[in-house]
């Protein structure tokens, strides 16, 4: 079992990855607990769900859709009337939409109780699962309504990825693959070596564990040093202003790890037509989304408008101006915040499908 810590004061905890090492959940400890999860989980994992002693378990239909504050009400009022104090506690089974919600309901019930994450997705294990970013989506933007709420521990058990679909595989890649464009270019290199093996987890499970576990330093590291993202973690947002928008305009049918992909795409065209990063990096981060079967291009039935549009609500604009991630080399980055229209506007025509 490795163990990463995410030194954040009082508020420090660790990132457990093992085969296995779900089971750490199972062990009663004296604290009532209550497993928030969705409708596939549920389905698929019910036999070990069984094994946890909890006080009950919250299930909702999976997917984007139910990423809305009434679920959060309704997983407080669930708490509410198993009569849950304030040394009760949340454990988050599933991707990302549980554990932000999960997550976003320990914020808020009664001020604030403890949570635990357990993510049975690649992109969970990489990514959502730590830092403590929680929270839901209204119909102007995703994740407009949320806070702030670190993870008392993370269990990641790789062996979950046995099961997940491919597309699932798919979007969690691209998250790895945004990492390795911002701090690590040796671990871009490692992705390089063989990406159609890495749409197949069970053929090299090691290989799988040293990048999670290497995904999870990195982000480790980051929110430890920003935890509210004034300053260095506002680049782990590389590719979602764009991706945002492109997955609110397509109704939840563009997966969160496709938008990042077409984001990233999206983002260093801006870079490499600023001047920023040369076209020959960018064009190897083409190269690996696509041998990774993600997307690279904008669907043709968004127009620009629209997408401009969608990315003036992103959370992460100051005074009505869109800001950016761009690239500048593997293993740096920069936010860049006033970025013209027209900029965007060309980028986007030149990925536009």
């Amino acid at each position: 079992m490795e163990k990463i810590r995410v030194g954040l004061g009082e508020r420090a905890y660790e990132i457990l990855i093992g085969s296995g090492v779900r089971n750490l959940a199972a062990a009663p400890d004296g604290v009532r607990r209550m497993v928030v999860t969705d409708s596939n989980v549920a389905a698929f994992c019910g036999e070990w769900l069984n094994t946890l002693a909890v006080a009950d378990r919250f299930v909702f239909p999976a997917g984007e859709a139910s990423k809305k504050i009434d679920t959060v009400v309704d997983i407080c009022r669930r708490a509410a009337a198993l009569n849950f104090d304030r040394s009760s506690r949340f454990l988050a089974v599933g991707g990302g939409v549980t554990g932000d919600m999960a997550g976003f309901a320990a914020a808020i019930f009664m001020r604030g109780i403890a949570f635990e994450q357990i993510p049975t997705t690649l992109l969970a294990m990489v990514d959502s699962s730590v830092g403590g970013k929680t929270g839901v989506d209204i119909p102007e933007g995703k994740n407009l309504i949320g806070a702030f709420h670190q993870p008392r521990r993370v269990l990641i058990d790789p062996d979950f990825l046995r099961t997940l679909p491919q597309k699932e595989i798919r979007c969690g890649l691209a998250e790895i693959v945004k990492t390795a464009v911002l701090f690590d270019e040796k671990l871009f290199a490692e992705l390089e070596r063989d990406p159609v093996s890495l749409l197949n987890p069970g053929a090299d499970m090691s290989r799988y564990a040293a990048i999670i576990r290497r995904c999870c330093e990195l982000k480790a590291e980051v929110v430890a040093r920003d935890e509210r993202e004034a300053g260095i973690r506002a680049l782990l947002n590389y590719g979602h202003t764009f991706g945002h928008a492109v997955e609110l305009l397509s109704g939840f049918s563009i997966s969160h790890g496709e938008a990042v992909a077409i984001g990233m795409t999206a983002a260093a065209e801006v870079a490499v037509r600023r001047g920023r990063w040369n076209r020959a990096d960018a064009e190897r981060q083409k190269a690996l989304l696509a041998a990774l079967g993600l997307p690279c291009a904008v669907p043709q039935e968004f127009d620009n408008e629209r997408i401009i549009k969608a990315m003036e609500h992103d959370k992460k604009n100051l005074a009505g101006k869109i800001t950016l991630v761009l690239p500048r080399r593997f293993g740096e980055a920069e936010v860049m915040r006033g970025v013209p229209v027209p900029e965007i506007v060309a980028a986007l025509e030149a990925v536009h499908a």
